[in-house]
């Protein structure tokens, strides 16, 4: 939980940045009941708190040639700090990989990768991922469908 008090200008701030991170700070600031001013040095405030992590532009995976979405359940021989940073900086160094997560449960590892292909997928596998020394296991689920893929991040919690 933050440490900050934030209130729910705040909440409205970051729910309006996170529909639309382009919003020009004078909207914003109009959409939250707050002077421009005030509602920059807020938007600054979240971002200096490390509460806004970064702006990015979203991509649509189709339309730039990656329409296979991978998840990719691995299982490590070793349990240990090093082997994880082995595999992080593994997992981290492949541009298809999207995302990745230490797990509970039967996999260490959850990966999310986007290939253009089932065959640039098999590459993917046998060339980057089970070459990685401490890798076992690799299960793959394949997404037929995104029904959603990003936030907005609930705030609910911060009342």
């Amino acid at each position: 939980m933050p440490e900050h008090n934030w209130d729910r200008t705040d909440r409205a701030i970051l729910r309006k940045l996170q529909d639309n991170g382009r919003i020009p700070n004078v909207d914003l600031a109009e959409a939250v009941s707050l002077s421009p001013s005030s509602c920059l040095r807020r938007t600054k405030t979240l971002e200096a708190d490390g509460i806004i992590a970064g702006y990015r532009a979203e991509l649509d995976r189709e339309r730039i040639g990656l329409g296979l979405t991978v998840f990719i359940s691995l299982k490590v021989v070793q349990h240990s700090r090093e082997t994880s940073r082995l595999i992080e900086s593994a997992l981290t160094a492949i541009p298809a990989v999207v995302a990745c997560y230490v797990v509970s449960g039967e996999a260490d590892f959850l990966v999310e990768a986007v290939v253009p292909s089932l065959a640039a997928y098999e590459q993917l596998l046998l060339d980057q991922i089970l070459a990685i020394e401490p890798v076992t296991d690799a299960r793959s689920t394949f997404a037929i469908r995104t029904v959603l893929n990003r936030g907005p991040m609930p705030l609910d919690h911060w009342a």
